[in-house]
């Protein structure tokens, strides 16, 4: 019997994990800013970040940008790494834009507005309201 029940427990394990793998997909509502905004960023000129234990992207936008507002800038320019905010883990690489690059091209500086509207609206349903007031007025000084 014992035998048994470890059994269905390790296959129970078993299918936990490759149900991360198989369905650990980006979130569909950040594939869908992704796919309206990606194309607009300019990433010449961009640089690298490794993600350390305890960052989070509003803590690495404001050491990069001198603004934690921007945080969805990296996280756009990061797509292929970052499935959302608030679950970026160590060692992840995070792609920096160049700010100033991307605020001077009208297309960039459109794409960027969006994004971090779009951001605001996510923030809003997770009920961090100052959050989602910073990135709306940020949003607004583009």
């Amino acid at each position: 019997m014992k035998r048994i029940a470890l059994a269905a427990v390790l296959a129970v394990c078993v299918l936990l994990v490759m149900s991360c793998a198989t369905f650990g997909v980006k979130d569909s509502t950040f594939q869908r800013i992704y796919s309206k905004y990606a194309n607009d960023l300019i990433l010449d000129g961009a640089t690298q970040y490794t993600v350390r234990s305890g960052d989070r992207l509003v803590d690495i936008a404001a050491a990069q940008y001198n603004d934690p507002y921007y945080y969805p800038v990296i996280m756009l320019a990061s797509r292929n790494v970052v499935a959302d905010p608030d679950k970026i883990q160590p060692g992840m690489v995070l792609t920096v834009p160049n700010l100033q690059r991307n605020l001077n091209n009208p297309s960039s500086r459109a794409a960027m507005k969006g994004v971090i509207n779009d951001c605001a609206g996510i923030e809003d349903r997770r009920k961090r309201a100052s959050t989602a007031s910073g990135l709306r007025a940020r949003a607004n000084s583009l």
